[in-house]
């Protein structure tokens, strides 16, 4: 075994059970891994300069593949379902062994990196990849250590990703040849059987959802944050496809991270050191900061060319609608430097309602907030998945349910406390669509949504008139600057008034179906806020 690259000091992989490795190497710069992919024939040049990939089978993450070991620290606090699955000891140390001597004999690439920009809270990490992407993909999206902090590096926890290694379905206690294993215990993940390196920022982040809120007194939040010139936090919640990074990469704000924050007695704070975007439909004209944050460093996964170019084209979904880039936070210029913001004067719930039911923007009481935090409401549109032919909703507690290690009441009633203790304004925006479904009505304007969120983060909506919505009973502003007033009111864009009403009655609905299964531990401030039912306009 020969060792390359900037090894830290008594660092050793025995520890890990990794023994007898081909060639390893250390914390290489973007550039040597770069170099490593294209000679290995794993990925190509961009004319952007991009490295562009492709993750194999598994072009997005698998829910049902993803497992947490179920011992005495975990069996107690967990929450346990079709979210975390459990997984037994011997199972995982089975696979752990399995993995190992797979790895027997192969070239590694290792990356030192950390989540947490407040150092506080600075959980150093360790990820041992099969493929140069990997941990490329891993110096990218966690913080970097300086030179001379790696030499005394020491991990608090162990990503091992092997996408060549593949498991014996239920033989191995899994359910099939791919896994992503969490052992709270053992402070380790492992991933086998996917090239999609989504898993390996995601099974941080449900650690980080499980230590942060029981151990730190810290609420974790899948949710993107800028900061204004007045030093003013916003923070936006949403699912994928609603618009979280391109609303927070706001030119006039400085972006504090896009994806994952903590949010403590001192304020909010970035968990990792990169952005990972969807670039489906990219373009520079209406996400600049994406589009020239995609260069040499960055990696784009599972794009096609237009052909005989490298020149991407970002409106082919061929390979899959979850194309994605991934870059370091310094590719955007307008960053906050750390990623540490203070409390939050305003959050922002952003759906895409493809029935054109809710309006484009309105404001939350207390209980209406904590009601849209734990329903958590996107809906996927036509032609996005296989199969889905007109709109679907989409409920996710806390709009990150699939990364929850413990029950969404205890974030929700985090976020509950923190909200009314900082008196934070509440905001419900929909990117979805207006005039009617998808289909038939518009998908609302990017320029008209910024328009409103910068009215909000300005305080110009603090003043104007209000009306309540005849379903949902949230407020909504009769008029907001740059924005024609006419398409504040969601119902009236509709030609069908009627129509309008039968589907606000379905989703509204919906809603309350979906939040059945969390009345019980809901305050009655929450409940109250459900939406009204058969409320004739």
């Amino acid at each position: 075994m020969n060792e390359f690259g900037n090894k830290p000091k008594n660092a050793d992989l025995n520890a890990v059970g990794l023994g007898r490795l081909g060639d390893v190497y250390w914390n290489l710069e973007p550039a040597e891994l770069v170099e490593h992919v294209i000679v290995n024939g794993q990925g190509v040049l961009a004319d952007t300069g991009a490295l562009a990939i492709e993750t194999g089978e598994f072009t997005g993450r698998s829910p049902k593949d993803k497992f947490t070991v179920k011992d005495a620290k975990t069996e107690g606090t967990v929450w346990w379902g079709d979210v975390n699955i459990p997984l037994s000891t011997e199972a995982f140390d089975k696979l752990h062994d399995k993995l190992a001597t797979y790895l027997q004999g192969r070239d590694v690439y290792v990356k030192d990196a950390y989540a947490c920009a407040d150092p506080t809270y600075r959980l150093n990490l360790r990820v041992v990849a099969e493929l140069p992407s990997s941990a490329m993909f891993a110096g990218n999206m966690f913080l970097r250590p300086t030179r001379s902090e790696l030499q005394s590096f020491v991990p608090d926890w162990h990503i091992l990703c092997a996408p060549g290694f593949t498991a014996n379905g239920p033989a191995d206690g899994v359910r099939q040849h791919n896994f992503a294993a969490i052992d709270f215990s053992r402070k380790m993940i492992l991933i086998g059987g996917t090239g999609y390196t989504g898993e390996i920022k995601k099974g941080i982040f449900t650690v980080l959802n499980y230590v942060l809120p029981q151990e730190r007194g810290v609420l974790s939040m899948h949710c993107s944050a800028n900061i204004g010139k007045d030093g003013d936090t916003a923070v936006f919640f949403g699912l994928s496809g609603t618009g979280k990074t391109t609303l927070s990469a706001d030119p006039e704000r400085r972006l504090i991270g896009d994806d994952e924050h903590g949010w403590s007695d001192m304020g909010v704070f970035n968990f990792e050191g990169g952005c990972y975007a969807k670039c489906i439909d990219l373009s520079a004209e209406k996400e600049p900061q994406i589009w020239e944050a995609i260069k040499f460093g960055s990696i784009l996964e599972n794009i096609v060319f237009h052909e005989g170019t490298s020149k991407v084209d970002f409106t082919d979904g061929s390979k899959t609608e979850n194309t994605r880039v991934s870059y370091p936070i310094h590719h955007i210029a307008n960053i906050a430097d750390p990623s540490i913001g203070g409390h939050p004067k305003n959050i922002f719930f952003l759906t895409c309602d493809a029935y054109g039911v809710l309006p484009p923007i309105s404001r939350l009481s207390p209980g209406q907030a904590m009601y849209h935090f734990i329903s958590g409401y996107t809906a996927k549109v036509a032609g996005t998945e296989a199969g889905v032919t007109e709109p679907q909703s989409t409920f996710s507690a806390c709009f990150g349910k699939a990364f929850l290690p413990l029950h969404p009441a205890k974030y929700a009633d985090m976020l509950g406390e923190r909200m009314k203790q900082h008196n934070v304004h509440v905001w419900l925006v929909n990117t979805g669509w207006s005039g009617g479904p998808y289909g038939t009505g518009e998908r609302m304007k990017l320029r008209y949504t910024r328009a409103m969120i910068g009215a909000a983060l300005r305080g110009e909506l603090d003043q104007v008139k209000y009306v309540d919505h005849p379903v949902f009973g949230v407020s909504v502003p009769t008029e907001c600057p740059h924005v024609p007033s006419e398409i504040l009111d969601a119902r009236g864009t509709w030609k069908d008034k009627n129509a309008y009403d039968i589907t606000a009655e379905k989703l509204a609905k919906q809603f309350n179906d979906n939040f059945a299964k969390y009345k019980d531990g809901a305050s009655a401030e929450t409940l109250a806020a459900a939406p009204r039912l058969a409320v004739k306009a």
